[in-house]
């Protein structure tokens, strides 16, 4: 392979592996295929929205040359994107809310990005970042980008996000299977990833189940009853009931899973299968499991590991209970 001509052709090709230690020592049978997205540049998936959405733009001239780019994140978008736009020539401002943790902010600056931090709402937990946080983080978005004349990515409606998924994260996936992959689960933040990833198998397999993850007492999308909007799993589980990029259609059922299980589950995934992931990765994994004592029993699962685990160096993830 030879050399990209800057760090965009980088991202993606993410290679795969088969977590058969921890099916084998839990006694279940199948396999579960994660995808090691913390490994592209910006240590997430989410560098692949992040050139989706801004390739895009530009293709299409809703984003001018040099013209600022603003976007609500939670740390991993605003980091592809600060990748990019420096890349690209595009000054980028992410509105993020205190409640993620600080790696994530600290990362952007270093990468060039102005970084506005959002006060959470009241009654909200510091590491715990809910939809009311989140609705905050907009207001602010919005505001600093008719202040500015700005080109807002935004990343829960841009088909850009859905579309980066479709043209590469669902063709990898099922060729590191070797066209094995029956089903795919993922934490739900935008829907992008699930939306066009799931759109991308269901080419290649049109009996492949897809399940999307969602956090305990915020399984908004599942039809629950949203009694815990707070919690530790960042990047997704705001308990919003519809997401544009998330196809109804492409979703067999629904998982739920704890933050404690999202956090212990990546506490193993670390232990035994040397990958050190984030909170979310841990929620995937953990729902792939429970797949695979369930309905998904001797199937061949899809997951993803959205980012790296020294995005939490912070929190309760790796620190002392």
């Amino acid at each position: 392979m030879s050399a990209s001509d800057s760090i965009l052709g980088a991202i993606g090709r993410t290679p795969s592996v088969w977590l058969d230690r921890m099916v084998e020592s839990r006694g279940l049978r199948g396999r579960i295929l994660a995808k090691l997205d913390y490994l592209n540049p910006g240590f997430s998936k989410k560098d692949r929205a992040a050139r989706g959405i801004i390739d895009a733009a530009r293709a299409d001239g809703s984003l001018a040359p040099g013209q600022t780019v603003v976007e609500l994140t939670s740390g991993n978008m605003g980091t592809g994107l600060a990748i990019v736009c420096s890349v690209l020539g595009h000054p980028f401002v992410a509105v993020m809310s205190r409640g993620n943790s600080p790696e994530r902010a600290r990362m952007m600056a270093a990468l060039g990005a102005e970084v506005v931090l959002v006060d959470q709402a009241e009654n909200s937990i510091a590491g715990e970042v809910s939809g009311a946080d989140l609705a905050l983080v907009e207001d602010a978005a919005q505001r600093i980008t008719a202040e500015r004349g700005a080109f807002r990515a935004n990343q829960f409606a841009h088909p850009g996000n859905a579309q980066a998924h479709f043209d590469t994260t669902g063709p990898e996936l099922w060729a590191d299977s070797d066209c094995s992959l029956t089903a795919f689960a993922d934490f739900a933040g935008s829907g992008g990833t699930f939306g066009g990833t799931m759109r991308a198998l269901r080419q290649r397999n049109g009996a492949l189940r897809g399940y999307v993850v969602e956090p305990e007492g915020a399984a908004a999308l599942a039809g629950q009853k949203v009694t815990h909007p707070g919690h530790p799993i960042q990047g997704g589980g705001y308990a919003m009931p519809d997401l544009s990029l998330l196809d109804a259609k492409l979703v067999h059922g629904f998982c739920t899973i704890s933050g404690e299980t999202a956090r212990e589950t990546a506490r193993a995934l670390a232990r035994e299968e040397g990958i050190f992931a984030g909170f979310s990765a841990g929620a995937n994994v953990a729902a792939a499991l429970d797949l695979l004592a369930g309905s998904e029993a001797g199937g061949r699962i899809g997951v993803i590991i959205c980012d790296s685990g020294l995005k939490y160096l912070s929190t309760d993830l790796w620190g002392e209970d």
